[in-house]
């Protein structure tokens, strides 16, 4: 572990908690899993929390801004934001074409009902929150 230091917005749990109970866990598991992974990443050693367009939004010194959200308009599922002019989600796209369900060049879609593929998911994380040292390498060295 790095003992990654967590600046927090208190805004943020505001919005998590006007979730619905079944996107408040999911998105809460989201939440978790990305502070694992920037915790468990080498040179991130401060991760900030904070909304961004009203979503809970993650953002490291090195990295792209990742932002998740449910919405009413689409129940059944949640999703994880990228930037969409980074090459993140075309990355994804190649790299797990089998695994996950696109929206765009935006956003990884994931149906509430179903379980996340962790290993792969967090690689994905890695990869955004440590974008700015890697978009050169070929596939994001994924």
């Amino acid at each position: 572990m790095n003992n990654l230091k967590l600046k927090s917005n208190s805004e943020v749990q505001l919005v998590f908690d006007k979730y619905p109970d079944v996107a408040k866990v999911k998105l809460s598991n989201l939440r978790e899993l990305i502070i694992n992974v920037a915790d468990e990443t080498e040179n991130i050693s401060m991760l900030e929390e904070t909304l961004k367009w009203g979503e809970p939004s993650y953002i490291t010194k090195h990295g792209s801004t990742l932002r998740m959200d449910w919405k009413p308009s689409s129940p059944d599922q949640y999703a994880m934001y990228f930037q969409c002019t980074s090459k993140l989600v075309p990355t994804f796209r190649i790299v797990y074409k089998d695994i996950f369900q696109f929206e765009g060049n935006r956003a990884i879609v994931f149906k509430i009902k179903e379980e996340l593929p962790e290993k792969e998911l967090k690689q994905c994380i890695k990869a955004c929150l440590t974008y700015h040292k890697i978009k050169q390498l070929p596939l994001l060295g994924l």
